[in-house]
């Protein structure tokens, strides 16, 4: 490394360059220090204001997960406008209502909470072009993955996936979401 300009601590205390911390969240996306990789920042995303998150509690159980129940996660965006942080500003988006599933086991509710913190940080949506539908101006998932179906296994986005747990706890720590 060169000399620092504009020397910036950060909170683990390692020093960069106040520019390239800036490079570092606008181009990664990273709130992670890059040598030791504590967060220094609370990430928010550009999900829009406004939603709700609810949980419930169902017996039913998941394939792959018989010994339990399921937690069922609601999702609701509800219509708006575009704020300057998305793609079209001004210009009006869809809203979306969306249900995703965990497994009622130690794993799972750890994944619920975090994804509860995600959702309040706003990093669980964003406003974009819909993969699946190609419309524009409308609510899409952002870079969590979510069980949207119970069965079907990884190709319906649904159980059994044994590795899936593990997987969007990663995701959600990509995003400096952690206990």
């Amino acid at each position: 490394m060169d000399r620092l300009t504009k020397p910036k601590m950060l909170p683990c205390s390692h020093q960069f360059c106040e520019e390239c911390v800036k490079q570092l969240v606008s181009m990664c996306k990273s709130y992670l220090c890059p040598t030791c990789r504590v967060p220094f920042r609370e990430p928010e995303g550009k999900q829009p204001r406004g939603g709700t998150m609810t949980t419930t509690v169902m017996p039913n159980s998941l394939p792959g997960y018989e010994d339990c129940g399921c937690i069922t996660i609601q999702y609701t965006i509800p219509s708006g406008t575009q704020g300057q942080e998305h793609p079209n500003p001004g210009k009006a988006y869809s809203g979306e209502s969306r249900v995703a599933y965990l497994p009622d086991n130690e794993k799972g509710r750890l994944v619920e909470k975090l994804l509860a913190k995600a959702f309040d940080r706003r990093l669980i949506f964003t406003v974009g072009r819909s993969l699946s539908s190609g419309r524009d101006n409308t609510i899409v998932w952002n870079d969590i993955h979510h069980k949207t179906n119970m069965d079907g296994g990884p190709e319906r986005y649904g159980y059994p996936d044994p590795d899936y747990l593990d997987r969007v706890l990663a995701e959600l720590k990509n995003q400096c979401i952690t206990e």
